[in-house]
């Protein structure tokens, strides 16, 4: 089997692996069903542990939009800026974010930002309430948005320990992910490229697996697979980022609406950068990867 670009896995604290091993041992008497149980738990509680950053950013969103004051000295937007700082220091130093996705979410925060610089500009959506901290019409808690999402990539690629087969080099990918980068900004002046970038995704990886150990083995799963099913709770998410008002569609300036479906393929793209962008990061000092 070809395993690429896999992580040593990162053992538990001491007293959840006692209560996994006390859980592992009920479900190991009651039979098939219990043990899927158990496994079934185990990964509902790794994803929101791989979701810590992004859930915490949708809390501050929810929170602030139902209880922050509107005559505050400080702008909503601003205090979002700095609660999202603060967050993400607190979260290193408990030592809870390895530097590495302190890192990735450096990186996601400034190409997020720029993307963001520029779509704001083009009308695409807006920030409707005033803020200081801001670069043009965005405020700087945004880029913590997109950083969510790399975040999640790379501490589940920790916790579930990926690894995977029939996995395209790193350099392909790396072109792939340029190029949706590029037609985000592109297709305000040219033709939309998206569906040949949505050919090339599924060229590149339609073969890929992507193996998961939840407890003690790997499961399998297609990669794309995979790909949607995240851009698909991103989707949710974003939903509910504009019904707190922390951005609007032009479709929403008279009232909340569902984010229509088709946001999807957007979402999809943007998956791709993100996980590119991680698995650069998980091959820094892996000499003779591909």
């Amino acid at each position: 089997m070809d395993l690429l670009i896999s992580t040593a896995p990162v053992p538990p604290p001491r007293g959840l692996w006692r209560l996994d091993a006390w859980a592992g041992g009920w479900a190991a008497g009651h039979g098939a069903w219990a043990r899927a149980l158990h496994e079934f738990v185990c990964f509902g509680l790794k994803q929101a542990w791989a979701c810590l950053f992004g859930a915490c950013m949708l809390a501050l969103l929810l929170l602030t939009w139902a209880f922050y004051p509107g005559d505050a000295w400080l702008a909503r937007y601003d205090f979002l800026t700095l609660a999202a700082l603060a967050l993400q220091c607190l979260l290193v130093g408990l030592r809870l974010e390895t530097r590495e996705e302190a890192v990735v979410i450096l990186v996601f925060h400034l190409t997020g930002t720029a993307m963001e610089v520029f779509k704001t500009a083009m009308g695409s959506w807006e920030y409707p309430e005033a803020s200081v901290l801001r670069i043009g019409g965005v405020p700087l808690f945004t880029g913590f948005m997109y950083a969510s999402v790399g975040s999640y990539i790379a501490r589940a690629w920790r916790l579930f320990d990926f690894r995977f087969t029939r996995h395209p080099s790193f350099v392909a990918t790396a072109w792939l992910a340029l190029a949706i980068y590029v037609n985000f900004f592109a297709h305000h002046f040219l033709p939309d490229m998206r569906w040949l970038l949505f050919a090339a995704v599924a060229a590149l990886f339609g073969c890929t697996w992507i193996f998961f150990r939840i407890r003690h083995e790997h499961r399998r799963m297609p990669l794309l697979l995979g790909f949607v099913l995240v851009a698909l709770f991103i989707w949710l998410a974003e939903n509910v980022g504009t019904f707190a008002a922390a951005w609007r569609y032009p479709a929403q300036r008279a009232g909340w609406s569902v984010v229509p479906l088709s946001k999807l393929g957007s979402w999809l793209l943007l998956m791709i950068i993100s996980y590119v962008l991680v698995s650069a990061t998980k091959r820094a000092g892996r000499p003779g990867a591909r």
